[in-house]
């Protein structure tokens, strides 16, 4: 069985453009990543990445450990690594990001990668493992997501041998079993052989939580409703014809064509 989030049915209203640039620089420094040889690539990891006992301790790097905090937010270590990342950002962050601005956005995000970071260096403080990724900050947007949007529905790609469906799925199911894994992960994880840092994803959930009473606007209320009914299924055909958003499938010709025809008309 294979669950994946798709897109959520909250709508919101501005555009996510801080969303939109961590992305694409996310994906311009993998990119850059991506491009070293690998004696470089380790290098590079090993400079920009937070090590704990650099952070925390008296051993020197060539970059100042606490900018690596902020340098590390911005490199992955493969393409899973960022695409899991960047999905989960794209779904959540639209809503975190109108809830609070722009400028408070930023702020948070960096706020829950900052705590994310320390917590898993806190937990294992005599690691030379760098670590690397968006996971912390996004943990922070999802913890948001969970106080402000619970009932939100969540359009989950689920794969069953040769069943394949979408479901709508309230937030606080998919968040909550996510959080949940990453607690139990954590607790049976061999934090000396490197791997995921779950207790970065844990850290960044709770500044998340923590940090959404102070950062969203005033006349946004907490826990709000959803906007369609939960556990309804679609056959994936069906989705890929009309399930989703904004009607993403129509082409970028089609799209030009029926625009040029409105001016036409009036």
């Amino acid at each position: 069985m294979f669950f994946f989030p798709l897109f959520d049915d909250n709508p919101s209203g501005t555009r996510p453009y801080v969303c939109y640039g961590i992305i694409a620089l996310c994906i311009f420094f993998f990119f850059w990543q991506s491009s070293l040889p690998p004696g470089v690539l380790n290098q590079a990891v090993n400079d920009f990445g937070v090590v704990p006992v650099e952070l925390l301790g008296d051993q020197e790097n060539t970059i100042p450990p606490v900018l690596t905090i902020f340098t590390s937010m911005f490199m992955h270590g493969g393409w899973f690594h960022l695409i899991g990342n960047m999905v989960f950002l794209w779904i959540f962050g639209d809503n975190v990001e109108d809830a609070m601005g722009k400028t408070k956005f930023i702020i948070f995000y960096l706020l829950c990668g900052i705590l994310a970071a320390l917590l898993q260096a806190i937990i294992d403080p005599t690691s030379n493992i760098p670590m690397i990724g968006a996971s912390g900050a996004i943990a922070g947007v999802l913890g948001a997501y969970l106080l402000l949007y619970p009932r939100a529905n969540i359009n989950v790609l689920m794969w069953i041998i040769i069943i394949v469906s979408i479901i709508k799925v309230p937030a606080f199911i998919v968040l909550g079993f996510w959080i949940l894994s990453q607690f139990f992960s954590g607790a049976i994880a061999d934090t000396s052989t490197g791997g995921v840092a779950y207790f970065a994803h844990i850290g960044g959930f709770i500044a998340g939580m923590s940090l959404i009473t102070f950062f969203k606007h005033p006349s946004v209320r907490m826990f709000q409703e959803g906007h369609s009914s939960a556990f309804e299924t679609q056959e994936f055909r069906e989705f890929m014809d009309y399930g989703i958003p904004n009607n993403k499938t129509k082409g970028f010709m089609e799209d030009f064509i029926d625009k040029a025809n409105k001016r036409k008309d009036k």
